[in-house]
């Protein structure tokens, strides 16, 4: 426990150590059915309340975010996963949404460090060729209507992302340290249940499991860097960064492309096409994940 405690990861004891006076799995397990409770039980109300104003079809259309207002609140709503993590933690940990994301001054101040890092490497990577992603773009939506959305559509990337860290960096993470000596395992195993969450072969095909690895490949990354900063505010900034570019600049067609300012010519399925540029995320995402580690440097 010595070299976690006092080595690269030595700032991740104080994320865990709240969690340390109840580390039994049992409790993990009961706050991940409590956190789904939720968030199943909140969603169906939200789902019910759009169809009674609107009409189902609308209702049904708001699971794939094909138009801006049904995309931000479908972002919004992932706003239940911190509300069921938030309760869990309570319940069975007797901890606050606080001590899983870190000290809240620091947080933030790592978090702003590095998406300013982040930004200046996407200007960067943005003026490169080729200057279109190799297809020709359409247009989404008009230039001052993506504007007027662009703040609502930042919070509620925002709301999105940081669910996610919570629940997989925070929540799962802190939780296992709490259990087991091993980074493979508390590094291992909520990078696994993202990539497992974002394992959809209906939607990408022959590409299902090249977005699978990637999303474990993110996840170890998030992970690291929960682990040597000591919260959450890095890691969130990173997939602030990763789900702006891919929802607000530059989206695919066939799902969560309401906000994009524009659209790729081809979809997930495309396995040549999106394949790629895969393979070129996978080295952004190292790139990235080195900027974010200067950032943290300084």
């Amino acid at each position: 426990m010595s070299d976690i405690r006092h080595g690269r990861y030595a700032a991740h004891e104080r994320l865990v150590a709240p969690s340390r006076a109840q580390p039994e799995l049992w409790r993990l397990l009961v706050g991940l059915i409590i956190v789904g409770a939720v968030g199943i039980l909140l969603n169906f109300f939200l789902f019910g309340l759009v169809a009674g104003l609107g009409s189902v079809e609308w209702a049904q259309n708001l699971l794939t975010g094909a138009s801006p207002v049904a995309l931000l609140v479908l972002l919004a709503s992932f706003g239940f996963i911190t509300l069921g993590v938030s309760i869990a933690a309570k319940r069975l940990q007797h901890r606050s949404l606080g001590s899983i994301c870190g000290p809240w001054r620091e947080c933030i101040g790592q978090f702003w460090r590095v998406f300013r890092a982040l930004l200046i490497v996407g200007v960067v990577v943005a003026v490169l060729p080729p200057y279109d992603m190799g297809a020709t773009l359409t247009q989404n939506m008009a230039f001052s209507t993506w504007l007027l959305f662009l703040p609502l559509s930042l919070f509620a990337v925002l709301i999105q992302t940081s669910a996610e860290e919570v629940l997989f960096r925070g929540y799962i993470q802190q939780s296992l340290a709490a259990r087991f000596r091993s980074p493979i395992v508390w590094l291992g195993i909520p990078s696994v249940l993202f990539a497992i969450g974002h394992y959809a072969p209906g939607a990408a095909g022959d590409n299902a499991l090249l977005v699978a690895v990637w999303s474990a490949m993110f996840g170890l990354i998030a992970a690291d860097l929960t682990a040597r900063s000591g919260t959450l505010g890095p890691a969130i900034a990173l997939h602030l960064f990763n789900n702006m570019v891919a929802l607000l600049f530059i989206s695919l067609p066939d799902g969560l492309s309401g906000l994009a300012l524009y659209l790729l010519p081809y979809d997930m399925s495309d396995t040549g096409a999106l394949r790629q540029w895969l393979y070129v995320d996978f080295a952004v995402m190292i790139v990235s994940w080195l900027t974010a580690r200067i950032a943290l440097r300084r």
